[in-house]
């Protein structure tokens, strides 16, 4: 996965309110981009900064955004009601049952969806991400719903963020640290027709790039867990190891690849 280079983002601030000035100055010094005190098409992407949190804007004929990260969102609420439950394909490949808790490391954070709903079911999930900036507004989202009465608890007791490269992290976890589970979640190959992706992915895709490296994190992870190892993919994508998965849970759009030790 490639990473962002200071002539292709900056930092705003919307709007151009003084409490804001010292987060967004903190932000442009440890990403090491500029700080600008308007919005501007001079940069392709824009790491807005305001009240309401960090969001990521893609500017151009066909800039996209701004989206942000949030586990209090009504959208996110929604699926917690109507979707957290055992049930769902999440919960069933990675195998959770009555009476098991299991730790789980989520190896491609992303916009923290999947781990926070597994949180959200239970598990006690460490969240990892490499891309700099997804990492800033992760924690920005994380900080943000630490503070609210509904998700605080979750936060608080069953999820933990690390910003790292995961084959690095992996590397280096000693047995005793082994998680139960886990899971990863790759960027999906470049699709032909564009307006099928998301505009989310879209915008991740242009920021960060492909992951080129996820076969070979799908071997490290199979020698670093004691339970399972599951890579969500593309309903029709081709497996990513030549060892096949033990069995594979599969939905209208995607499918879950299961690797059970």
């Amino acid at each position: 996965m490639v990473t962002h280079n200071n002539r292709s983002l900056s930092i705003a601030i919307r709007p151009a309110a003084t409490e804001l000035y010292d987060k967004a100055m903190d932000l442009s010094t440890k990403l090491s981009i500029p700080l600008i005190q308007r919005e501007t098409k001079e940069y392709e992407f824009l790491l807005i900064c305001s009240a309401d949190g960090l969001a990521l804007q893609q500017n151009g004929k066909k800039g996209l955004g701004p989206i942000m990260i949030s586990f209090t969102s009504p959208a996110m609420t929604y699926r917690i009601k109507h979707g957290g439950d055992r049930k769902q394909a999440l919960a069933r490949a990675i195998g959770l049952k009555k009476g098991w808790q299991p730790t789980v490391i989520d190896a491609t954070g992303g916009l923290g969806r999947d781990g926070f709903i597994l949180a959200c079911l239970g598990c006690r999930v460490h969240m990892l991400e490499r891309s700099p900036v997804l990492a800033v507004m992760l924690e920005d989202a994380l900080q943000r719903a630490s503070q609210s009465e509904f998700t605080a608890e979750i936060i608080s007791n069953r999820l933990q963020f690390t910003h790292a490269d995961s084959s690095i992290f992996l590397q280096n976890l000693l047995p005793e640290d082994f998680p139960d589970i886990i899971y990863l979640d790759p960027m999906y190959p470049k699709r032909t027709k564009s307006s099928l992706v998301k505009k989310e992915m879209r915008i991740l895709r242009g920021l960060t790039g492909d992951d080129q490296d996820t076969a070979a994190l799908l071997d490290m992870a199979l020698t670093r867990v004691r339970n399972r190892v599951v890579i969500k993919r593309p309903r029709l994508a081709p497996v990513l190891s030549s060892l096949m998965p033990s069995h594979q849970i599969t939905g209208k759009s995607s499918r879950f690849d299961v690797y059970l030790i």
